[in-house]
């Protein structure tokens, strides 16, 4: 990726709490010619079975997941501030009635495994599926959890294997 340095996941000196809670992300799965993007501020960064992984949640309605379940892989691209206005919009607008590249004016760039990423990024971490798991409201210890889900529309939960950092 042009203009990115490949950096290892141990070297992102961001809090991850408001990389992911506050400055959001675009979870991004499919290839080049064909992929959708949304805005995600839940999710995590750790160590898991010996591996650096990142975990995402994505409802099933959303259009994200159709490519998420086709594809191995999938991105997640942090921005800078001055770019929170197309999070809002990758957010709040879907991939099958609204070019979200177009309407933002986001430069797609292709991974070296042919994932897709944002040139305007500070942070693109692109990461390999290797687990899932379906939401499942009976495991809900806290019964306030039930409340995000008002029309018990649970999300899939992925565990993606690092295996790119890039950061500017």
């Amino acid at each position: 990726m042009k203009n990115f340095n490949s950096i290892e996941p141990g070297q992102i000196n961001d809090n991850t709490f408001r990389l992911i809670g506050t400055d959001w992300m675009l979870i991004t799965a499919g290839a080049k010619d064909s992929f959708n993007t949304m805005t995600a501020s839940w999710g995590g960064m750790g160590v898991l079975w010996d591996k650096n992984v990142c975990f995402i949640f994505i409802r099933p309605h959303r259009y994200t997941y159709e490519f998420a379940e086709k594809n191995d892989l999938f991105t997640l691209s942090f921005f800078e501030e001055k770019h929170r206005d197309i999070l809002k919009f990758c957010g709040s607008n879907s991939g099958r009635n609204v070019d979200k590249i177009s309407k933002t004016g986001l430069t797609v760039v292709e991974t070296g495994s042919g994932s897709v990423a944002f040139n305007e990024a500070r942070i693109v971490i692109e990461c390999r599926k290797i687990y899932y798991q379906d939401i499942n409201p009976s495991n809900f210890i806290d019964p306030g959890i039930e409340k995000k889900y008002p029309t018990q529309d649970y999300h899939r939960m992925y565990i993606g294997e690092i295996i790119s950092c890039n950061s500017r």
